[in-house]
């Protein structure tokens, strides 16, 4: 079942344009991996399925994204609603300089949550979702910032699990950590995805192998193919893909 149905969707920087004819079905709870040479489009086409892009001047889009059959670009979308459902963690860990406590629930609060009990039960629930209820509970008051990198990477997953989203948008979510966080931040991607749809964009061939069902292969912002990950890696149907994989070129 497609959560995500992205159809013909044309993106521009003025009048360079980064994204060419992408059409694409994302499947609930699945992790789906994005690979591509740097500058050919991942980042960009992740950020259109929450419209961070927008935040960018001059920018035009064309085409649909439909999430939950709902056309993201439609008429009167709510994109506080729409950023509550698609949560994004970026390339570097980056936690508000606040406490644990109220980086956890910092989004609850922008959605009007007040109710201080409801608060509690879910920093408490989202810390034990990312495995750091155990290593944060003592000292919740502590400034988010000294916490170790792999530590601040997993708060800013709770605090996108607060506000239960549907999707996870993850961009190089271990670019700067070392090999045993990473291997940390992959195994909560797979315990994650029971909940959630996850779409992560990476350069390493083997996290990509290793942590997705589905494999997407971008090149000069168009999407060369894109299948189940072990036969992206196996047997690809096009020898873009192929020649990238196998490390002939990019």
């Amino acid at each position: 079942m497609a959560i995500i149905e992205v159809r013909d969707l044309d993106f521009f920087y003025g009048k360079f344009q980064a994204l060419k004819g992408i059409s694409l079905d994302i499947g609930k709870n699945r992790i789906t991996a994005l690979i591509g040479p740097s500058g050919c489009g991942k980042t960009t086409f992740l950020r259109t399925l929450n419209r961070m892009t927008e935040l960018i001047e001059g920018v035009r889009v064309t085409g649909r994204i439909l999430i939950d059959g709902e056309d993201i670009y439609g008429p009167g979308i709510d994109l506080l609603q729409l950023r509550k459902k698609v949560g994004m963690v970026f390339q570097r860990p980056n936690p508000f300089p606040l406490s644990v406590f109220d980086n956890v629930v910092y989004g609850l609060r922008v959605h009007g949550v007040r109710d201080a009990k409801v608060l509690e039960e879910k920093l408490t629930r989202s810390l034990e979702a990312v495995h750091l209820w155990d290593e944060l509970k003592d000292c919740l008051g502590t400034n988010a910032l000294t916490l170790s990198g792999e530590q601040q990477q997993r708060l800013c997953i709770a605090r996108l699990v607060a506000v239960e989203p549907e999707i996870l948008l993850m961009d190089e979510p271990c670019s700067a950590l070392d090999l045993a966080a990473t291997a940390n931040i992959e195994d909560l991607m797979a315990e994650l995805k029971k909940r959630y749809t996850i779409l992560i964009v990476t350069h390493n061939m083997q996290q990509a192998a290793r942590v997705s069902d589905v494999t997407g292969y971008f090149l000069l912002g168009e999407l060369v193919e894109i299948g189940v990950t072990q036969q992206i890696f196996t047997n690809p149907r096009d020898s873009r893909t192929e020649d990238y994989i196998t490390g002939r070129f990019g």
